[in-house]
């Protein structure tokens, strides 16, 4: 391969260089995976923390050396993982109740069991009622083992400063029927300090029972790390920017957010509303003026977990589109702003907020750097040494031939990836979305054009061929002349209706985005085929085969990481009988029960002993990866 002589001493001269001399600088492969995905043998209904060192024995089996975990933070009862309750706190279903530590699990030996049998792991979707039927049962643990030790009892002094508002936040919620804080007694939503204290004292037990489920997490977690360390393999935890609304952080330092506003995301190709995610904007001045303490201490509890963190929506740092709580939510995130508007203030701003970042972890960070990006990130990022992500789909000539682009003209400062959460697994991608474009899209591009939709996508599009959303165009519209020709008669016949109902004749025709939006997507299919080099036999059912070379393509690629989700690693294999767009592990932009909760068929028991371990294997020797 073209990159395996790499220079990439560039990082050695970045600001984060002490965090790469630390975890060294080579060419690295790994795994994305949600926790709640895998399971092993001894797993109850969900993925727990020592299912991770399963996780580090399938990476030495396959020749990698990174595990990017998906947020492990404390969802409450909403399973949204960059939703959190807590910046801090770890989520407790993923404990192994047979690894608690200083108890004795001797007298629920029959709950154990009857837990197992009421909650089998191996469905394709997480049953997340394990959450409710664990607490309960590690509540009666709790209450037969509450002796404290002088390990626990030096835990809660070490993580006082955030973990004293956590618990307290968690018995109050239990105790208004999960009601969000800010429909709490007035009292105790602004932190009356006599009624916070009154509080406390007649709840003792329930908060002493979440500071031990929280340190029971620790001790679980950092086994987990000694043992990731011992076998030479990096953790990678995801770090959301952003947490609820509904959080003990947003109840406990309610001045460090703009509570009149929600976060989201512009409109862009492929979420034609943009995003409306909800959780509050940050108010960066107040943060500033206590010094980043939050900042700096969520980064030093992190790092006994991770050598790695992934910064979801690093553009949110630089700025924010923010969302009047009062917009309709029907509008997504079509009414929102930048926060800061000033343009001119989002470099200074991303780069204070990282510089306090790195200047206080020896982890070192990775960056999330898509949608809507300003180009001031790319610089800072650069400059910092901080790895975005290319995702092999959307790297391409934009602007000019549209073709996929060489292994080679990715960044070296980045995680190259066939996927993201977020998105289709590749497989997916092929079958129904490359060479289409996004149906509510291409209707608001017509609207604003003035064209009839129905009548436009009628001579564009192939409907019989078309899913979930996307439009595939057809075959006989195969260069941007013809594609105007057939806007312009729908143009006319939509003109023709409208001067017979006495409507305005339309201007002359400008249709640039949508221009645009075909030469993005059409032949895209037999782009991506030829840029794989898969020969002559274009259009047969190859799926697995496309994988494979499609991971040896990114594998091979400049980036110094090369991070990929489980179920694209295993694609190269027929293990997936089920349609391909299901095992996507979110759908953004919808509330859906098939969001953050799909789970793999086979146990990690069976995934190291797959024989298709070899090949991957053989894929990152090959490419110079470990």
């Amino acid at each position: 391969m073209e990159n395996l002589n790499m220079d990439y001493q560039q990082f050695l001269s970045a600001i984060t260089k002490k965090q790469w001399e630390r975890i060294g600088i080579k060419r690295r492969s790994g795994l994305a995976i949600p926790l709640f995905s895998v399971y092993s043998e001894n797993s109850i209904g969900i993925g727990e923390l020592p299912d991770i060192k399963l996780l580090v024995d399938w990476c030495k089996e396959t020749q990698m050396s990174i595990i990017q975990l998906l947020p492990m933070n404390d969802v409450g009862f909403n399973f949204r993982p960059y939703d959190a309750q807590s910046a801090f706190a770890l989520e407790p279903m993923y404990l192994s109740l047979d690894e608690l530590s200083e108890v004795d699990l001797a007298p629920f030996k029959k709950e154990l069991e009857s837990l197992r049998e009421r909650f089998p792991t191996g469905s394709s979707r997480v049953n997340y009622q394990i959450k409710q039927a664990k607490l309960e049962l590690l509540w009666k643990v709790f209450k037969r083992n509450s002796n404290p030790s002088s390990a626990f009892n030096g835990y809660l002094e070490d993580c006082k400063s955030w973990l004293n508002d956590y618990v307290l936040y968690k018995v109050i919620k239990e105790g208004n029927s999960a009601k969000s804080w800010e429909d709490w007694d007035s009292r105790i939503k602004d932190r009356e300090p006599k009624a916070l204290e009154n509080f406390r004292n007649d709840n003792l037990e329930r908060i002493k029972f979440h500071q031990w489920l929280q340190w029971q997490l620790y001790e679980q977690f950092k086994s987990v790390k000694t043992y990731a360390e011992n076998k030479h393999v990096l953790l990678m935890g995801d770090l959301p920017f952003l947490v609820s609304r509904d959080s003990a952080d947003a109840w406990s330092h309610q001045d460090y957010f703009k509570l009149d506003l929600c976060s989201g995301a512009p409109p862009d190709m492929y979420f034609a509303r943009g995003q409306r995610w909800g959780m509050p904007v940050y108010n960066w001045q107040n943060i500033a003026r206590d010094g980043f303490c939050c900042l700096k201490e969520r980064l030093s509890y992190a790092e006994n977990f991770y050598d790695l963190f992934r910064i979801d929506h690093v553009i949110g740092v630089f700025r924010i589109w923010a969302i009047s709580i009062l917009e309709p939510k029907e509008n997504a995130g079509l009414n929102g702003r930048f926060d800061p508007q000033d343009e001119s203030l989002w470099e200074a701003q991303g780069r204070k907020i990282l510089s306090v970042m790195v200047s206080s972890t020896k982890m070192l960070p990775c960056a999330e750097d898509l949608g809507v990006v300003p180009e001031c990130s790319y610089r800072v990022l650069e400059e910092f040494g901080i790895p975005g992500i290319d995702v092999q789909r959307w790297m391409k000539y934009w602007g000019t031939s549209y073709d996929f682009k060489a292994p080679q003209d990715y960044r070296k400062n980045a995680i190259a990836a066939l996927s993201t959460h977020d998105s289709t697994i590749l497989c997916a991608w092929w079958l129904y979305e490359a060479g289409t474009v996004d149906g509510e899209l291409f209707k608001i591009r017509c609207q604003e054009a003035g064209i009839s939709f129905d009548l436009a996508g009628k001579g564009v599009f192939n409907f019989e061929n078309s899913n979930h959303g996307r439009l595939r165009w057809k075959h006989k519209i195969n260069n941007s002349d013809l594609l105007l020709k057939a806007l312009n008669l729908a143009l006319l016949k939509n003109n023709r209706v409208d001067n017979e109902k006495g409507g305005v004749n339309s201007s002359l025709f400008e249709a640039g985005d949508l221009v645009n939006l075909y030469k993005e997507s059409y032949n895209e299919r037999k782009k991506f085929w030829d840029y794989l080099d898969m020969g002559d036999k274009f259009g047969r059912n190859c799926a697995h085969d496309l994988v494979r070379l499609a991971l040896e393509k990114i594998s091979g690629a400049s980036s110094i990481f090369s991070i990929q989700l489980i179920q694209d690693w295993l694609s190269i294999d027929c293990l997936y009988d089920c349609d391909f767009w299901q095992l996507r592990i979110n759908f953004p932009g919808t509330m859906s029960e098939k969001n953050w909760s799909i789970v793999m068929d086979l146990s990690l028991e069976d995934i190291l002993t797959l024989p298709v371990n070899g090949i991957i294997r053989e894929i990152n020797l090959r490419t110079g990866r470990m």
